[in-house]
């Protein structure tokens, strides 16, 4: 079995990550899981918004409005996905004893939100209709 879908199974069952090395100290478990809270708030939040821009700017040109409503969307599908995937791998590296997985999701993530948001300032700089 490949390890990606070893990692996808793990995603469904989590039960089997503590088949892995040691019992990690609790607090360090809670706080992995408040990480994977904060992703999933900022997922749903870039899902809201990208409905947000699609629904309550009906003025804007289409293919503007459909591109920052979708650039959001998927934003924040990604983001959810990368949630469990960053729980799941940070979990399976504290129960091994190893260093925490780093990311660049974070700063792609930011890139991303800060495109959306200049466009967001130039609709409004400029006017609904471009």
């Amino acid at each position: 079995m490949s390890d990606f879908v070893r990692g996808l199974r793990l995603w469904i069952s989590p039960r089997r990550i503590r088949e892995e090395g040691d019992t990690p100290d609790y607090r360090f478990s809670l706080a992995n899981e408040r990480t994977f809270l904060a992703w999933i708030r900022t997922a749903l939040a870039l899902v809201g918004g990208g409905f947000a821009v699609d629904q309550f700017l009906p003025d804007l040109r289409w293919g503007v409005r459909v591109g920052m409503a979708l650039a959001l969307l998927a934003a924040g599908a990604l983001c959810a996905l990368r949630a469990v995937n960053h729980w799941v791998r940070c979990e399976r590296a504290m129960r091994r004893g190893e260093d925490l997985p780093m990311s660049r999701f974070p700063a792609l993530l930011s890139i991303a939100v800060g495109v959306v948001a200049g466009a967001m300032v130039m609709v409004v700089l400029f006017g609904w209709r471009g």
